[in-house]
């Protein structure tokens, strides 16, 4: 299977100036600037866990498990430059499925000019299992961390939360354009993207930070999905719950200081919405401010890995 699946592969992956030497050696060769630093992150995805494959379309499967990782080179404002694709196949259909993943694939690397420089393939008897490589290239103005917020920033995401369950969470798009817009005009003290959940990876932030956070109710931007999952018989959360706690929105989540937020919202320079939904704080810990004023404490809620 394998010497055939890597033939119908070779034929798939198109040329990339930085690939020097691509799949048939021991390793790939990529060419980086002299002296450019770049940025590596992996996430894997198993099947009955981050998805049901006979639940699934085979494709968006593939586009999601390239899409989440470079949703963390964005999150690192980061130019996405290659990605190291390793497949463990069910035996009984792994040529098949195989196929399927790249026909997800191929498209979004080819989209962000990300060049696929190699993994490795095999097969078992238990379920499918993905995992990816996703290199990075840093520019100029260096790395968003989440280590850099401060009190007194703004907190300020891009798009809306909660309810990616019915189907944005296979078809998000990663937010790589836009914090590299936002990073070169703007200047930001801290970033994360939005995969486990709004408020506990919010709650990042302020452990690396060393600060707090208190967020405005009335200011979350909720999906339409939200209400829509809140509005299902037998739900018992409310959508803004479900805007704080879902997870795989791929949002970004930005600390921004006072005057340069105002700027960035007055300009609003992306085409999805900039929100600012709340300030970090010296007081540790996360708090929630309801429209009626009334202060409470937050609990950081979302998927634990």
């Amino acid at each position: 299977m394998e010497a055939e699946f890597l033939s119908w592969l070779r034929g798939q992956l198109p040329g990339h100036p930085r690939l020097r030497l691509g799949i048939g050696d021991d390793a790939a060769i990529l060419e980086l600037a002299s002296g450019a630093r770049c940025v590596v992150t992996s996430d894997m995805l198993n099947d009955g866990v981050d998805f049901v494959w006979d639940q699934c379309e085979g494709p968006l499967v593939g586009r999601k498990s390239l899409a989440v990782n470079l949703s963390d080179l964005a999150a690192m404002a980061a130019q996405p430059l290659a990605a190291v694709v390793s497949l463990t196949l069910p035996r009984h259909n792994a040529l098949a499925v195989g196929r399927q993943l790249y026909q997800g694939l191929l498209p979004l690397a080819a989209e962000f000019g990300v060049a696929i420089a190699g993994g490795d393939t095999g097969s078992w008897d238990g379920p499918l299992v993905i995992s990816i490589a996703a290199i990075g290239e840093l520019t100029a103005r260096g790395p968003l961390l989440r280590s850099g917020a401060q009190p007194g920033d703004a907190i300020v995401v891009t798009g809306s939360f909660g309810g990616s369950i019915l189907g944005r969470h296979f078809r998000f798009t990663p937010r790589v354009h836009e914090a590299l817009l936002l990073n070169d005009r703007y200047r930001l003290h801290a970033a994360t993207d939005v995969s486990d959940g709004l408020s506990l990876d919010l709650s990042h932030i302020t452990q690396e930070s060393g600060c707090g956070a208190q967020l405005e109710a009335a200011a979350v931007p909720v999906a339409d999905d939200a209400y829509r999952v809140a509005a299902a018989e037998g739900d018992r959360m409310t959508p803004l719950e479900h805007a704080l706690g879902d997870g795989e929105d791929f949002e970004l989540i930005l600390a921004v200081p006072p005057q340069e937020a105002a700027r960035l919202l007055d300009d609003q320079p992306l085409d999805v919405p900039l929100t600012r939904i709340g300030t970090f704080t010296a007081e540790r810990g996360l708090w929630i401010e309801e429209p009626g004023g009334r202060r409470h404490t937050l609990a950081p809620r979302g998927y634990e890995h």
